[in-house]
C-alpha cells in the first residue's frame, strides 16, 4: 500500500452551482513532507466544522482507484473525454491511497506509517459541494450507490507523511466496516431508485 499523494487547501469563498460557497474541498498537492497534527495536516481547513474536521474527521483518505469511475461518470455527464484528468485532491481528500479500498478497512483500523498512525474511523458523507465540484449533479446519488465514499481518519501519533511513502494496515477490532457504516448513512440518498 501506498500513498500517492497529499493535499491540502484552504477554507476559500469560491463559485460553486452558481453561487459563492465557503469550502475548502478545493486541495492542492503539497511536495515534500507535511506536519501531521492532531486535527490534521499542518496548512489544511476546512469550511464547515460541524460536518468536516476535528479529532475524528483530522484526514479524509481516498482510493486513487476510484478515480476511473469518476471520470467516466464525468464523461456520462457530457462534462469531458474519458481520458478527462481529475487531479488528485478533486473529492477534497487529504491522502489519495493506492492498494486499499473501503471494503478492506474497518472503523479502528491503523494505518502506520514511518513517521505517524493514523486510525480509520467513519466514510465520508457527500455533501452538495461534491456534485459542484465534480460539476454534474448526480456526483452525490453515485457515490451513494457505488459506496466509493472514502473514510476519515484520526491522529493516534503526529509525525510527518510525503507523497510516495509505504504503508500497512494494522487491524483493529473489527466491529464495524467502512461499507456498513456507509450504507446506513446513505439511506436517503438512495430511497426512490
Amino acid at each position: 500500500m501506498r500513498l500517492v499523494s497529499v493535499q491540502t487547501g484552504r477554507a476559500r469563498r469560491v463559485p460553486m452551482a452558481g453561487r459563492t460557497l465557503l469550502t475548502a474541498m478545493v486541495k492542492h498537492p503539497v511536495v515534500g513532507a507535511v506536519p501531521v497534527l492532531p486535527l490534521g495536516l499542518m496548512g489544511d481547513e476546512q469550511a464547515d466544522l460541524s460536518i468536516h474536521g476535528g479529532l475524528e474527521k483530522a484526514i479524509y483518505a481516498y482510493p486513487a482507484e476510484h478515480y476511473a469511475f469518476w471520470r467516466e461518470a464525468r464523461q456520462a455527464a457530457g462534462l469531458g473525454q474519458i481520458d478527462d484528468s481529475l487531479p488528485h485532491g478533486s473529492l477534497g481528500e487529504n491522502l489519495t491511497l493506492e492498494g486499499l479500498l473501503e471494503t478492506q478497512v474497518w472503523a479502528g483500523d491503523v494505518l502506520r506509517f514511518a513517521q505517524c498512525e493514523l486510525q480509520v474511523r467513519l466514510p465520508r458523507e457527500p455533501c452538495h459541494k461534491l456534485n459542484a465540484a465534480l460539476g454534474f449533479p448526480g456526483a452525490i446519488k453515485a457515490m451513494a450507490m457505488s459506496g466509493f465514499c472514502g473514510f476519515y481518519l484520526s491522529v493516534l501519533t503526529p509525525g510527518a507523511l510525503a507523497a510516495g511513502e509505504r504503508f500497512e494496515l494494522v487491524p483493529g477490532r473489527r466491529s464495524v466496516s467502512i461499507p456498513t457504516l456507509f450504507k446506513g448513512k446513505m439511506f436517503k440518498h438512495l430511497r426512490g431508485q
